[in-house]
């Protein structure tokens, strides 16, 4: 047990993607790309339903609580991880270790949550237009993203605590680029089936719950359009739906993967891509997929926006 507090309180050394020079290169000025682009597209959004008035509506409600969602989700991960990528010291401390892994739990469970509140709402909207204002209404539509919210945060307040307290006397090197539990349970000379259970269960309820909801929710509309709108309108709808269902089947794709995988079927570095695609990849896309290619948002951007970069013009 002295061996293990040692190791804790020296805090770990995350690996990384690579140890190659060019390849730490390439991996940093992808990943920065990426956020970058995470960060402008989030924050465009943001602004952009903040001054439109027409998109004071749910759907952008909650659009802009993603946003929030994916920059703070995305700012937890990639900077650590740019610095670490050009850098000799890639230490990190036992507390810096344990914020990172809340926030990253906080976070990815309240996106699940989040991302089955749109398609519930988007399910309402065209298979029930009629009552959609009295079913989502402003109350509901806080009611909702608290749940999404408080729910995300529960859940790393009983996965944090819990690893922990694990000893890991094995080594302090953990094969990742950042401290998420399945690399941190590897390092345990403990047994860690009881935390293996709790994140299993957690991902049973949240993940799959949520992942069910968003299906169900999409096979209801995809029904109702098939039965309700023309051609043209068909052909639309069911690209709006298809990019929806892609981004959201990545991300919950990536998440079960890593949450409902045995133990002993996991691989470090199958691991990190998997990561890499709901840490960075996701973020990036979830602005250009539900709405930069929306009209209002278009018009917004162009008119309001540029009209406040080029004063000259107005």
């Amino acid at each position: 047990m002295e061996n293990s507090n040692q190791t804790s309180q020296r805090g770990f050394i995350l690996l990384g993607l690579s140890d190659v020079p060019h390849l730490q290169i390439i991996f940093f000025f992808l990943f920065l790309f990426m956020y970058l682009m995470t960060l402008s597209g989030n924050v465009l959004l943001i602004i952009v339903v903040r001054i439109n008035s027409k998109l004071h509506t749910p759907m952008y409600f909650f659009l802009s609580n993603l946003s929030m969602i994916d920059i703070c989700f995305s700012s937890t991960i990639v900077p650590k991880m740019l610095l670490n990528t050009l850098s000799e010291d890639r230490s990190i401390s036992l507390v810096g270790c344990g914020i990172q892994m809340f926030f990253h739990m906080a976070l990815g469970a309240s996106e699940c949550i989040l991302l089955a509140v749109m398609a519930y709402d988007r399910f309402v909207a065209i298979c029930s237009p009629l009552h959609y204002q009295t079913i989502i209404n402003r109350k509901k539509c806080f009611l909702l993203a608290s749940l999404s919210w408080g729910g995300g945060f529960a859940n790393a307040t009983i996965h944090t605590p819990l690893t922990f307290q694990l000893p890991f006397c094995k080594s302090n090197h953990v094969n990742h680029f950042f401290c998420e539990m399945p690399p941190f349970f590897k390092l345990s000379c403990k047994d860690t089936r009881l935390n293996e259970i709790v994140m299993y269960v957690a991902a049973l309820i949240i993940i799959l719950f949520a992942f069910l909801l968003t299906l169900i929710s999409y096979i209801r509309i995809i029904s109702t359009i098939l039965k309700t709108i023309s051609s043209h309108g068909k052909d639309k709808a069911f690209s709006t739906c298809a990019s929806h269902l892609t981004v959201v089947s990545l991300y919950y794709g990536t998440i079960i993967f890593m949450y409902l995988k045995p133990r002993t079927a996991y691989s470090p570095e199958i691991g990190k891509i998997m990561s890499i695609l709901y840490t960075a990849v996701t973020p990036m896309l979830n602005p250009i997929i539900y709405s930069m290619r929306n009209k209002d948002v278009k018009d917004t951007i162009k008119t309001k926006l540029f009209r406040l970069s080029n004063p000259s013009n107005k």
